[in-house]
């Protein structure tokens, strides 16, 4: 599948800012299972991380500022959802993240834990939910 005439996007980057940019790096390297893909410093007083996976072109995009950058997701239903082919695949993440030290939460949406879903939060709070399978 590719993307629409009207919008030709070459790639898609979700970003947010942290305080706690190394722990939330750890999270998603050494917990989840991503890579690091880039990494910058003092850029107009911002350092950061871009997380994916190496050749595709959807990528995370971790940011702090010297002057403080409060990351704390505002609420339980701001969520990374990660949709896996296959329930031993996503197993292998939770494992993952369960020897990294982090215990799945209750989903605030009924929605996830009927389907099979598990909740994780990062250390800034915000829920990465694991579902084993795709939904189209």
């Amino acid at each position: 599948m590719t993307w629409p005439e009207s919008l030709r996007v070459a790639q898609v980057r979700v970003a947010r800012p942290t305080d706690r940019l190394d722990e939330v790096v750890r999270f998603y390297v050494e917990g989840l299972g991503l890579r690091e893909l880039y990494r910058f410093e003092n850029h107009a007083g911002y350092d950061g991380v871009m997380l994916g996976l190496p050749g595709t072109d959807y990528h995370l995009e971790f940011t702090t500022h010297i002057d403080g950058s409060p990351g704390t997701a505002p609420s339980a239903e701001n969520l990374l959802v990660l949709y896996f082919e296959t329930d031993t695949q996503m197993f292998d993440a939770a494992q993952r993240l369960g020897e990294f030290g982090v215990e799945p939460v209750p989903a605030e949406n009924p929605y996830w834990a009927a389907n099979g879903g598990l909740a994780f939060p990062d250390p800034d709070g915000w829920i990465v939910m694991l579902m084993p399978r795709p939904v189209f």
